[in-house]
């Protein structure tokens, strides 16, 4: 059990836990041949089955034998994954399976497979939910799910997951998560080259939620999928969907798009079309307020503003400005720290501003429960910083979350480190009003 060691500015209690970047955690996937050059032969995957293909049976079982005792450990359903990746390769050639034996079928997809560590470079910017089953949780503990931008090889952002209960006195403990992982797989391959259309996955069936990661699958994701901001999303009458924001990068472009899933199993990534939908950090309101879907976003680089829409995944509004820097520490700039909370006082948003030496710090607004583009209050000084050695990181003197959770009267608030790692904070919801004015 996780529980409160320090203290950086009250009522903010930080844990010592710290969540990091972790190069021993792979995935295996899916391995392209890449660019060649003009002049060279063709075919270039169908010569590299060509050259197994030509391996007498017992050099093929010899070569399959050293990638097991290479790679079968370090792997959940490594065998199976190779069989997997054989039958795509042989559909997309055109081979004719009967050709081979298994352990030469395995082999041939071990070659069109690799290692790739998801989480190597860092692990940062959070948010956190209920989870859909709270079946057998007593005394006002909740079990959540985390997700976490893990940044890997080439710099690629993905989706992670961590499981855990938070309790009402506000420790919490996390699910223990094995070394391997598994990648999400595609409901139709033919998705992918598809232009603006919603993309389906799903996480294998024997896989839990803490060993699964969402990666780029579009042109557009292709450079990473950045800074999810959950929430559980109520459509009334006990009908919850959970949705996420997230900004899809291309290497060039930015694109925000909406995750949304009903169990954490089966995904749906979905466009955000309109000329809101160009901007990153859009964060939804938990239920429609006076019957229109609403967001805070940052439209303009520097402000923060109220979107409304009647429909999910349109957002054409530019909406209205909200809140601008008023003090020195979001002089440069503000934006949201995931969705709005609701109390009994109002919408509880957390914020982020950017001061001098562009050194981050977390605040946070309250709204209006009817009214949300009222400010009723807004922390004057920082709730959260950047000390001493947590200044230190990728990206230094950061402090960034993508969303709190409330339990009880406290809230338990995960948040990234200087683009590096992850730390835990908790308060009563009491105590941050009182430093509002």
């Amino acid at each position: 059990m996780n529980r409160p060691e320090t203290a950086w500015s009250e009522p903010l209690h930080v844990f010592e836990t710290r969540l990091h970047a972790d190069p021993a955690r792979v995935v295996l996937r899916p391995f392209h041949l890449g660019w060649q050059a003009k002049n060279a032969p063709g075919g270039r995957a169908m010569r590299l089955v060509e050259h197994i293909a030509a391996l007498t049976e017992e050099r093929a079982d010899a070569e399959y034998e050293r990638v097991l005792r290479d790679f079968k450990e370090r792997h959940w359903q490594t065998e199976t994954i190779f069989e997997e990746r054989f039958a795509e390769v042989a559909a997309n050639l055109g081979l004719d399976p009967a050709r081979f034996s298994e352990s030469r079928k395995r082999l041939i997809g071990s070659y069109f497979c690799h290692e790739y560590t998801f989480a190597a470079a860092a692990l940062m910017n959070p948010s956190i939910v209920p989870a859909p089953d709270q079946s057998g949780m007593q005394d006002g503990s909740v079990r959540f799910i985390m997700s976490l931008r893990a940044v890997g090889e080439g710099h690629i952002s993905s989706i992670a997951f961590r499981e855990g209960i938070a309790e009402e006195d506000g420790t919490f403990s996390l699910w223990p998560q094995a070394s391997f992982a598994t990648s999400v797989e595609l409901d139709d391959e033919e998705q992918i080259d598809a232009e603006d259309t919603n993309v389906f996955v799903h996480r294998h069936p024997d896989s839990s939620l803490s060993n699964t990661v969402i990666f780029p699958i579009t042109e557009q994701q292709r450079g990473g999928l950045e800074d999810l901001r959950l929430v559980r999303f109520d459509h009334g009458g006990g009908d919850y969907e959970w949705v996420g924001t997230y900004t899809a990068y291309s290497g060039s472009s930015i694109r925000s798009e909406l995750l949304r899933t009903r169990d954490f199993r089966a995904f749906e990534l979905e466009p955000i079309h309109g000329r809101a939908g160009r901007n990153k950090g859009m964060a939804l309101f938990p239920e429609k307020v006076d019957g229109q879907y609403c967001m805070v976003g940052r439209q303009d680089g520097q402000n923060l503003f109220l979107l409304k829409s009647d429909e999910l995944a349109v957002w054409d509004d530019d909406g209205v400005l909200l809140m601008e820097p008023a003090y020195p520490w979001e002089f440069i700039q503000i934006g949201n720290c995931g969705s709005p909370i609701k109390t009994e006082h109002g919408w509880l948003l957390f914020t982020h501003g950017v001061g001098a030496m562009r050194k981050y710090a977390l605040g946070c607004a309250l709204l209006d429960l009817k009214d949300p583009s009222i400010v009723l209050a807004r922390t004057v000084e920082p709730v959260l910083t950047a000390e001493n050695a947590d200044r230190s990181g990728y990206v230094p003197n950061v402090v960034y979350t993508c969303g709190a959770l409330k339990v009880g009267e406290r809230l338990l608030i995960p948040y990234g480190i200087s683009d590096s790692t992850v730390g835990f904070a908790t308060c009563e919801i009491s105590a941050l009003m009182g430093l509002m004015a």
